[in-house]
């Protein structure tokens, strides 16, 4: 029997490697949006990671139907309409999702605070990635996307709100948080004449996954128009020592 040259054969095992780096992408894919949007929300976290699987998988069997010889302008057509569906159906979760990011960096208001936003007023007790919940003068909770807070003007009522400066970070898991906050602590001192002195930098753990360790630090600082010399020198600070924690787990 006379099988067939290895150039016939080669367009077969490029389709099956194919398939193979699809299979471990798609996986990978799936569960890095799991995580990404985070375990606070696993219906949508779910959802997200089985559509990106999805979408993994048409676009490698594309690539690898075109290795045989066959069209696949079908499933390319196939691939767009589902990646446009899945964005329109996670388009309020993750307009959400953002906007809890950007306010935690540019929306002054944390816990306890008293806040108006949209019409709407009450006193900061939940922020979760989806919503941020008031407490209102009349006993009843208010649920506001935090989308709102990103488009609408917010209005913290608290006595000198002004004062706090909130820097939310992460860092792996296998950091020590006690030797972190040391050095974070000394590396903040040498802004002491910008902050009160009063009220020393507070490191506050927001949520801790098996991978990474969630964190904000609070300063009070003295005048309300370094609010953001002060936030970018906080942030940057922060960046180098987080920078330094990876390298030295390496």
């Amino acid at each position: 029997m006379t099988f067939p040259p290895l150039a016939f054969w080669i367009p077969y095992i490029y389709f099956a490697v194919i398939l193979l780096v699809t299979w471990a992408v798609g996986r990978l894919a799936g569960v890095l949006l799991g995580r990404g949007i985070g375990q606070s929300m696993p219906q949508v976290s779910a959802a997200a990671g089985r559509l990106g699987t999805v979408v993994v998988w048409l676009i490698g069997g594309t690539f690898a139907i075109q290795e045989l010889g066959v069209s696949a302008d079908v499933l390319l057509l196939v691939v767009f309409i589902l990646g446009v569906a899945g964005v329109v159906a996670l388009r309020e979760p993750l307009q959400n999702l953002g906007a809890r990011y950007f306010s935690d960096i540019y929306t002054p208001f944390r816990l306890g605070d008293t806040v108006s936003v949209a019409g709407y007023s009450g006193k900061v007790i939940e922020i979760n990635p989806i919503t941020t919940v008031l407490l209102s003068e009349k006993d009843t909770l208010i649920s506001v996307p935090n989308s709102l807070f990103v488009r609408e003007v917010v209005t913290n009522t608290s006595p000198q709100a002004w004062r706090e400066v909130n820097v939310p970070f992460s860092i792996g898991s296998s950091v020590n948080l006690a030797r972190f906050e040391s050095d974070l602590r000394k590396s903040l001192g040498k802004l002491r004449l910008r902050l009160d002195p009063r009220f020393p930098p507070v490191l506050v753990t927001r949520a801790r996954s098996a991978q990474s360790t969630d964190l904000t630090v609070t300063v009070l600082i003295r005048q309300p128009e370094e609010r953001d010399a002060v936030t970018a020198e906080v942030s940057k600070r922060v960046a180098e020592l987080v920078a330094q924690s990876q390298l030295s787990r390496r």
